[in-house]
């Protein structure tokens, strides 16, 4: 059983910066993509970005393109989550997710990963 475990959220002002943290269970981290995805109150849960294997590509909503950073560490179990220059409309809850290995599709597509954190909460105030 794979367990996703998610920290680092917190209440920041708009501007500041946070990072994120996703650890895995079990040894086989490093065979997965993996991704992260937010949702906000009354909305859908969104594509936030995606991380190969290896970490050596990388994915981005239009959304997080240039202020987010997604990377992992395959020695440590753990998937990041650089967010700068937050703002409001990031608030969420951000959840990280593993990628279903035989799944095909586009990485933005939540339907893709069959294990999810519990979530951890951003809240970005103006």
């Amino acid at each position: 059983q794979v367990q996703l475990v998610e920290s680092g959220g917190g209440l920041v002002q708009a501007g500041d910066s946070l990072r994120l943290s996703c650890a895995a269970s079990g040894r086989a981290f490093s065979t997965y993509a993996m991704a992260w995805f937010r949702q906000a109150p009354g909305k859908e849960r969104d594509f936030v970005a995606a991380i190969s294997r290896s970490g050596t590509s990388t994915f981005y909503a239009d959304s997080v393109k240039g202020r987010f950073t997604i990377s992992r560490d395959n020695a440590k179990n753990t998937m990041y989550l650089q967010m700068n220059s937050l703002k409001p409309e990031d608030t969420a809850v951000y959840y990280c997710a593993r990628r279903d290995p035989v799944a095909i599709g586009t990485a933005s597509s939540s339907g893709l990963y069959d294990y999810w954190g519990q979530g951890t909460q951003v809240t970005v105030s103006s």
